[in-house]
């Protein structure tokens, strides 16, 4: 990966907008229309996936009106590059107990889906009420495991991409929009 050096660099990178910053608002809102219908007056667990979907599940968060709890969770698959090392680890695991829940793990992308089935797997033996997952964007032309979202917001094609809580070598996740980053 090229040292990004100045800001001409650091926007140079972007090839083009894939979804924009309202077409993620809109999404999100309906998506949080959709969690108040179906888990009203039930114990909701939200739970996001670091560091890439914390600005998804802080949208997520504000578009639900129903009560719900919030945890975090970091699995690193990505180590400074552009493609999966095939290797996930928890980093940082829930301090809560979830058996008296409905889970919604949050995620930012699935793209192998390694990362989330591991994940998923391992809070499904902590016995939720509920275990579902939504995920901001799919990629299900790269998928290596059997592993398909509950919700996915946007399906995108085989592109690396960036913004919204996505980044490349930690750069862009500030970017109110998805990217195809340019590896050029």
């Amino acid at each position: 990966m090229k040292e990004i050096k100045n800001i001409e660099d650091f926007n140079g990178r972007i090839n083009r907008i894939l979804i924009t910053e309202e077409e993620i608002a809109q999404a999100i809102k309906n998506t949080g229309k959709m969690i108040d219908e179906s888990y009203d007056g039930r114990p909701i667990l939200l739970v996001s996936i670091l560091k890439g979907a914390f600005v998804f599940m802080a949208d997520l968060l504000r578009a639900v009106t129903v009560p719900c709890e919030i945890g975090f969770m970091c699995a690193k698959s990505y180590y400074q590059g552009t493609v999966s090392s095939g290797v996930v680890k928890i980093t940082m695991d829930l301090d809560q107990d979830i058996s008296n829940y409905h889970v919604i793990i949050v995620e930012d992308i699935i793209d192998t889906g390694r990362t989330l089935k591991d994940v998923y797997e391992l809070l499904l033996t902590r016995n939720p009420l509920s275990l579902k997952v939504i995920t901001l964007l799919d990629k299900p032309s790269r998928r290596l495991v059997d592993f398909k979202a509950d919700l996915a917001l946007f399906t995108i094609p085989d592109h690396f991409v960036i913004g919204y809580g996505l980044d490349c070598g930690e750069f862009y996740r500030n970017l109110p929009y998805i990217a195809e980053y340019s590896e050029e």
